[in-house]
């Protein structure tokens, strides 16, 4: 064997060694902070709650959209803003494709102009990933009359994959212990994911996701039924709403909350116990002894469930985030860089390189 040689490593054992770095918990890179971009581009957080403020007073149900579309995101490879790539360089299908996102995901739109309204202001700089937080932190202000701060400098990345969506999102037929296991994968509690649950207090959904719960479509032709936790008048309301024949292709949507659907409130909570959660996995909630006291818990305390509805929503925008030098900082947040570029995101803390991609501070 030869002698090892002295002086820098060849590039390509930086870049394994980058890579590595990269792989490594969140625990061990940089962290997120709250006011990540005070210096670099102070008006950040404020343009982009412009473009959902003007956004939410076109459509108040955009809120919600934009509150799941975080949630789609940071599940599926942690929040690195590869829920909004419309292409995925390593070819098929994207996560905004697949079946628990399309077409029933929105709010990429609202997205796209707040990042032009950045980048006009602070070229390279402000990250996709941030800004679907900060979008999502400014809907559930803009509904439920509540605030926090979103730490940030999370980095994009550049794989999005439909197979990984649908693995890894929890869908709306999971049983109790399926839901906590899945959100047990992603570091949250079985409370946090009852607390995450109450996001279902906004927005509407496509009568394919509970038919079979008003419908037997087992049977020619389909037969009215009430499943297990369903009211028999909410079962009539939603069978008038939803064809007997309806299938994932049929776009009609219903109100998930019919008392309150644009306001972020504790009236999920308070639905449930009456027969009125509209998913499945919504009346599992009740059925599990330790879920159902914390749905009678936030029922009864709106302002517990909404401190800890934000605690959760902070902790879940940290899922397996990209910081520092890893991943990149979109110039377009529904394609990857070119290759050719290197977008570094600005940031005070972060550490000057040499050409090598050696750290020099």
């Amino acid at each position: 064997m030869g002698t090892a040689r002295q002086g820098k490593p060849a590039a390509g054992g930086v870049a394994l060694l980058a890579l590595t770095v990269c792989l490594l918990p969140v625990v061990a890179r940089a962290q997120l902070r709250v006011g990540f971009y005070d210096t670099t581009c102070p008006n950040a957080e404020a343009l982009v709650r412009q473009a959902v403020a003007a956004a939410f007073a076109r459509d108040a149900g955009i809120a919600a959209g934009l509150i799941r579309l975080h949630f789609h995101d940071c599940f599926v490879r942690g929040c690195d803003a590869s829920v909004l790539l419309t292409v995925n360089p390593g070819g098929g299908q994207t996560e905004r494709e697949a079946g628990a996102n399309s077409p029933s995901l929105r709010g990429f739109d609202v997205i796209d102009a707040a990042k032009a309204a950045v980048e006009r202001s602070c070229p390279r700089t402000v990250s996709c990933a941030d800004i679907v937080a900060f979008a999502a932190r400014d809907s559930i202000s803009l509904t439920g009359s509540v605030s926090y701060q979103v730490p940030a400098g999370r980095r994009d990345g550049r794989v999005s994959n439909a197979t990984e969506a649908s693995a890894n999102l929890p869908p709306f037929f999971f049983t109790a212990k399926q839901l906590t296991n899945r959100f047990a994968e992603k570091g949250l509690s079985m409370e946090e994911m009852v607390v995450l649950s109450g996001a279902h207090t906004v927005g509407r959904s496509f009568c394919s996701s509970f038919v079979d719960r008003v419908w037997d479509q087992s049977v020619k032709p389909p037969q009215p039924k009430v499943d297990a936790g369903l009211s028999s008048s909410y079962a009539d309301l939603l069978r008038a709403l939803c064809p007997s024949d309806t299938t994932p292709a049929t776009l009609i949507t219903t109100a998930m909350d019919p008392g309150t659907p644009n306001v972020l409130d504790n009236n999920y909570y308070k639905l449930l116990p009456r027969g009125m959660g509209l998913f499945f996995s919504d009346n599992q909630l009740r059925v599990d002894p330790q879920m159902a006291a914390l749905v009678s818990s936030f029922a009864a305390n709106e302002t517990l469930w909404k401190e800890k509805f934000v605690a959760a929503m902070v902790k879940m925008g940290r899922i397996q985030v990209q910081t520092g030098t890893c991943g990149e900082v979109r110039l377009n947040c529904s394609v990857v860089n070119p290759t050719s570029s290197s977008i570094e995101l600005a940031s005070s803390t972060a550490p000057a390189v040499d050409k090598d991609g050696i750290a020099t501070s």
